[in-house]
């Protein structure tokens, strides 16, 4: 390679560096934009369908954060419930909820849209003892308790025609009423 070739191609790369320096962030900066856009849309899609709660639900789900925060403040000579009354009402989407069932359901699960649907803490609580005692998997027994309107005994016959069906449910309540009971009176 003659000396002027190597001065031509070292002056082509700094050319080529200087270039890149120069536009680099105008090209950085519109992908960004984009980006941001792009999830900015996406936040505000998720914040409409937030606010787009059905009226019959709204006030149900304010209920059982109204009885959760009384819970929360009530005097400590007061006894959390009476004997023989039923369990403080816990929201199926409650954190403390997810991290106790987290282990029931597949490892990665996305508890939000596990506990989405569902008509109480309880009801959720009961499908993911069930689904982890016989082997059925949580959506499927899930869609067939919350989607089709079935019990719980129902699903589990459909299911697994050689299971107990009722046997294995009322085993699945009692573990949902003692998980609840930990967390509201714990």
């Amino acid at each position: 390679m003659t000396w002027a070739k190597g001065l031509m191609l070292t002056l082509g790369f700094a050319g080529a560096m200087a270039l890149g320096v120069l536009i680099g962030p105008h090209i950085t900066h519109r992908d960004r934009a984009a980006t941001d856009t792009a999830f900015s849309g996406a936040a505000e899609s998720a914040a409409v369908e937030q606010s787009a709660v059905t009226p019959e639900r709204a006030p149900h789900a304010a209920l059982k954060t109204k009885k959760i925060a009384s819970a929360k403040k009530a005097s400590p000579s007061t006894p959390p419930r009476a004997a023989g009354a039923t369990p403080l009402e816990l929201p199926p989407a409650a954190p403390a909820l997810h991290e106790r069932l987290k282990p029931l359901l597949n490892k990665g699960a996305d508890m939000g849209k596990a506990a989405e649907d569902f008509n109480n803490a309880e009801q959720f609580a009961s499908v993911a003892h069930a689904a982890r005692n016989t082997d059925i998997p949580f959506m499927l027994l899930k869609h067939r308790t919350v989607s089709e309107g079935k019990n719980l005994e129902q699903a589990i016959r459909e299911l697994k025609p050689a299971v107990n069906a009722a046997g294995e449910a009322r085993k699945a309540r009692e573990q949902a009423k003692a998980d609840i009971s930990a967390l509201t009176t714990g």
